[in-house]
């Protein structure tokens, strides 16, 4: 149990008959009149919906103990991906509904941050952006340019994402792994 005062970003409070919400952000409000309270936006763990809750200061909310590690995606299992703690090298496996749309940038070898909640798998964390080759887009043709135009490309994942003109098949390119938008090549 904490209290509202001890509020901060990225803690993770139950709620609601157990619901799990991730704090985003908050803020202490003490008006001239009446009993201060805190403003926050709250983010859904499981279904990634962000609401707005007032909460009175110094109200008791209770806290969930959720575990992020650091893990090394290992390989996929039919459906489901096994990811291998590194610091204990136990494997887990998680459910593709669980890595959702991070999947579309996992490579053998990825690390990743997954968190847990009483033994099983909540989400899982990609860097900002990953490096990855690009597995087959259409050739450029003359008269391309740096700006301007962009040409479907698949990832050697196989996710599909939008790249400029002038990368060829085999290009090695850094992908923004929140949107899913080319960010640049990497130069080998």
């Amino acid at each position: 149990m904490a209290t509202t005062n001890d509020l901060k970003n990225g803690l993770v409070l139950k709620l609601e008959g157990g619901q799990l919400w991730t704090v985003v952000e908050f803020q202490h409000v003490k008006p001239g009149k009446g009993p201060a309270f805190v403003r926050t936006k709250l983010k859904h763990v499981l279904s990634g919906k962000v609401v707005d809750k007032t909460f009175n200061a110094g109200l008791k909310v209770e806290t969930a103990n959720v575990d992020k590690r650091g893990m090394q995606f290992s390989y996929k299992d039919g459906t489901d991906f096994v990811f291998m703690d590194t610091e204990t090298y136990d494997q887990i496996i998680v459910s593709p509904e669980v890595v959702g749309d991070a999947a579309n940038y996992l490579l053998e070898g990825f690390d990743a941050v997954v968190a847990m909640y009483e033994g099983s798998a909540l989400y899982v964390e990609l860097p900002a952006s990953v490096e990855l080759v690009i597995d087959y887009t259409e050739p450029g043709v003359q008269g391309d340019r740096s700006t301007g135009g962009s040409k479907p490309a698949r990832l050697e994942t196989g996710y599909e994402i939008a790249v400029p003109l002038f990368i060829t098949t085999g290009e090695k390119v850094k992908v923004d792994t929140r949107t899913g938008d080319y960010l640049g090549r990497v130069n080998s």
